[in-house]
């Protein structure tokens, strides 16, 4: 069933006992992801799981160059722009089914390139499929694209605390100013806020004990772990690192979109 409603202000797929809930208003971000009546993502108006897009992380000092032109972005988490500016933008539902649902937006101020994003979603009984896209019909630009997921630390009060589990290749030195600095270095213990390399592409495990198994993974190689907050753990799944519209951009032009997925898939361990 897919519905939308006052009450959710999204778009509601089904399948088995999953209810996924998309809200193309507040940035086409999933609002709710419920697996057998158990929410699973925090809630909340800065939460549950947003794409990052046309970049990723931070822009060192909001600026980017491409070619001979450099950009200025809004500083909105100072000194640095962060996240992108498809969380802040209503987006359009273009497709929806019992369960799928594809949404676009077009690039706009203060992104100084025009193109369009698309975002799409597979809901199964036992598994999300994400898709990204960015394309431009006119002037070639870097571009990111991600999801920032917040799961819940815990599924229910006094239940365990999720676990995670991944094997990185490295994990990328972050400067004082909180960026990369070009260092790769084993992976360090927790806590993080850090983004890790995985050039087998990404697959991190979340475990909550007795409850359920969650495992991220995508086709890319960087994924950012956050897990400095007890409420809720992250982990982003993006087409580059963090300030990589600097270090390491990638150009979309007319016949070479920016492609990116990701999958969510689970089970039961109770």
């Amino acid at each position: 069933m897919t519905e939308e409603t006052t009450e959710t202000k999204g778009v509601r797929l089904t399948a088995g006992d999953a209810e996924l809930t998309v809200s193309p208003d507040h940035g086409c971000r999933v609002a709710s992801l419920r697996v057998g009546g158990t929410e699973l993502l925090r809630q909340g108006p800065r939460y549950g799981a947003f794409p990052m897009v046309p970049w990723c992380g931070r822009v060192d000092l909001g600026r980017f160059r491409n070619g001979g032109r450099m950009h200025q972005l809004p500083v909105n988490a100072p000194p640095h722009a962060i996240h992108g500016t498809g969380r802040d933008t209503v987006w359009r539902t273009v497709a929806t089914g019992p369960t799928s649902a594809a949404f676009t937006y077009d690039l706009a101020d203060p992104w100084p390139y025009q193109g369009r994003v698309t975002q799409t979603f597979e809901l199964t009984s036992d598994g999300l499929t994400a898709t990204m896209s960015v394309e431009t019909e006119g002037d070639s630009f870097p571009a990111q694209a991600g999801w920032h997921p917040w799961f819940r630390r815990t599924l229910e009060d006094g239940g365990e605390e999720v676990r995670l589990g991944f094997d990185a290749e490295w994990q990328e030195e972050r400067g004082a100013d909180h960026l990369p600095n070009g260092n790769r270095i084993p992976p360090r213990p927790r806590p993080w806020d850090d983004c890790f390399g995985m050039p087998a592409g990404v697959d991190v495990t979340l475990t909550w004990p007795g409850r359920l198994e969650l495992k991220v993974t995508s086709r890319s190689e960087w994924v950012v772990i956050y897990d400095e907050q007890p409420e809720a753990v992250c982990v982003e799944p993006q087409s580059g690192p963090p300030n990589g519209l600097n270090t390491l951009p990638r150009l979309v032009t007319p016949i070479d979109p920016l492609e990116m997925a990701m999958v969510w898939s689970w089970r039961s361990l109770a």
